[in-house]
């Protein structure tokens, strides 16, 4: 993972309230009235095609995909939960169709993974952090819990094609290697971040420049072009293009990987603002 410029997308249930994609817990929301937003979810102008080809002529190499957020709300095919986009009015799997467009294209393909699940009743983690919403604390149980990550993970890993880069989101803030060593031996030359049970392949710093010109080791820096949220906000405030392309390039030369996030909204479109940032920018030397 060197010099590698991607785009993050986060997208979900939370598209549809157009606030952030944390918006169950920053709202203190009812957990089962924002589940019910899963019959309302039809994306009928979702093109993941389109996404791909906006990022490769962006000179874009990766996408990673939220296939399950804080939310637990998966988007993808699984057997292991009906909280799931197959059971929406849309019906699709968007993660399918994702992976299609990027083999077709040459693009590669990482996935991001939530640690905390509000809607898990086995999820509540009390010495991680983002468990506001847990469904409930009382079933509490890591071992169940962790059998559930490793069959979805199974599922993620085998169906859709060779994986790039798995980014877990949320460090459990204790040490299982198992986890991981699971995660290699289905996908042997997939990258790993730090934000799970072990160390990982590379860190991920997250709206930030490190101090610095040379980084000591793999680094994938994170971004969105939204100031405030990375799922999509209806009036976003967003950062300048300057602003980024200086970060990027910083980046870059110290060494690292930069993936840029957008937010589809609850359609599956792009808005024309954040599409015109990625889309506008000359960024020919990223690699």
């Amino acid at each position: 993972m060197k010099n590698k410029f991607g785009m993050f997308i986060h997208w979900g249930l939370y598209s549809h309230l157009e606030e952030h994609e944390q918006v169950l817990a920053r709202n203190d929301m009812d957990n089962k009235d924002y589940e019910k937003l899963m019959h309302q979810f039809n994306p009928v102008k979702s093109d993941p095609e389109q996404w791909v080809l906006i990022a490769k002529n962006a000179g874009m190499k990766y996408i990673c995909f939220t296939t399950k957020h804080h939310d637990g709300f998966c988007m993808w095919d699984t057997q292991y939960t009906d909280y799931n986009v197959m059971n929406t009015p849309y019906g699709k799997d968007v993660l399918r169709m994702l992976a299609d467009a990027c083999e077709k294209h040459g693009m590669l393909l990482s996935l991001y993974y939530s640690n905390p699940d509000w809607h898990h009743e086995a999820a509540y983690n009390p010495v991680s952090t983002h468990q506001w919403k847990s469904v409930s604390k009382e079933k509490s149980d890591p071992e169940k819990y962790r059998e559930y990550i490793l069959d979805q993970l199974t599922e993620l890993l085998t169906n859709y094609g060779k994986i790039y880069s798995l980014f877990w989101d949320i460090s459990p803030y204790y040490i299982d290697e198992s986890m991981n060593e699971y995660v290699r031996s289905l996908a042997p030359d997939i990258l790993i971040n730090d934000r799970g049970y072990d160390k990982g392949d590379f860190s991920t710093p997250e709206r930030e420049i490190p101090d610095g010109t040379r980084f000591r080791s793999n680094t994938e820096a994170c971004q969105s072009v939204g100031i405030q949220s990375w799922g999509f906000r209806k009036n976003e405030d967003f950062y300048s293009c300057r602003f980024l392309m200086s970060s990027i390039d910083k980046i870059m030369a110290m060494g690292g990987s930069y993936v840029l996030n957008v937010g589809p909204k609850c359609d599956g479109t792009i808005d024309p603002v954040s599409r015109n940032m990625v889309e506008n920018w000359e960024m020919v030397s990223i690699g």
